[in-house]
């Protein structure tokens, strides 16, 4: 029994759920349309959000399967259940096709759409583990990419009524944000940790990325996030605001210092190479998220 109690207890470390908390851009449709009170919708929207966190457990599982022995070398991954031995790679195996098998079924039977959005995602990180993240610039867009999907993905599962594009940009351009963050952090880490000549054996992709690109490419795509950010709360049949539109850009700053604090804690913390370790962890970043979603929320849903 310690055996099995020690393989479930890897199984889940290595699922990842504290991960799942990405899958929260499932719900931007649903919040943004003045839709979250609806139960029907609601349910549908939590179902797309179990569904997408049991995919992209299967992909965790894939990615330390495939990564295995270069997770050996790496500083703080040699730690994790499989390259551990905490966790057999038969059962690891296992659970990787099981999980999506199981999701991909269960949204074919709440929406055919869903499904598709979903088989999507999961053949882009399947591309993304066996070849694309290899490719310098290319690997953190499909990252951008599949929060996208998630973002889809709560949007096909309802009928969405106030919805725009832009909710599309604002969500790829803050994920591409976390992922060159996260990219700069692993590069630091990595140079600390490594010889150079051991570097290659850890992930082609950094040895084409030096700290002068990945802060040229924060820099741009932290400007273009606030920026399309703010468009998207001044384009009046975007949202759904039951007062003047113009009340949304209350929101705006809140959306700049959320952006400045996350590069705070890349630059002055040295964090940043986990964004959800980053957003369980920093106070003020929960503070002005949580801020943010009370005005967010009086705006759509109580002023009238």
């Amino acid at each position: 029994m310690n055996g099995i109690t020690t393989w479930l207890h890897g199984l889940l470390r290595t699922m990842r759920p504290k991960q799942w908390a990405k899958n929260g851009f499932v719900f931007a449709g649903i919040l943004f349309d003045g839709k979250i009170l609806e139960i029907d919708a609601l349910a549908r929207v939590l179902a797309a959000f179990a569904l997408f966190s049991l995919v992209a457990s299967a992909v965790y599982l894939m990615n330390d399967i495939i990564d295995i022995e270069r997770d050996r070398l790496h500083p703080k991954k040699k730690h994790r259940p499989l390259p551990s031995g905490q966790l057999p790679v038969r059962i690891a195996l296992i659970a990787a096709i099981v999980l999506p098998v199981f999701s991909l079924g269960a949204a074919f039977v709440i929406s055919w759409p869903l499904a598709v959005v979903l088989a999507g995602y999961f053949v882009l990180q399947i591309a993304y583990s066996f070849y694309l993240k290899n490719v310098v610039i290319v690997d953190v867009f499909c990252i951008a990419a599949g929060f996208v999907l998630r973002t889809i993905a709560g949007i096909v599962v309802i009928s969405v009524t106030n919805f725009s594009p832009w909710l599309y940009v604002c969500a790829g351009l803050l994920a591409l944000f976390m992922a060159i963050g996260k990219r700069r952090q692993e590069l630091i880490l990595l140079q600390e940790a490594l010889e150079a000549d051991q570097l290659d054996k850890v992930r082609n992709t950094y040895k084409g990325y030096n700290l002068s690109l990945l802060d040229d490419m924060l820099r741009m795509v932290v400007t273009s996030t606030g920026l399309a950010y703010t468009l998207y709360t001044t384009e009046a049949k975007t949202i759904l605001v039951k007062t003047d539109p113009e009340y949304m850009l209350l929101t705006v700053p809140l959306v700049y210092y959320a952006l400045f604090r996350y590069l705070f804690v890349i630059h002055r913390k040295g964090k940043g190479g986990d964004p959800t370790e980053v957003l369980f962890e920093d106070r003020p970043l929960q503070f002005a998220i949580a801020i943010w979603l009370v005005i967010i929320f009086v705006l759509l849903y109580v002023v009238e």
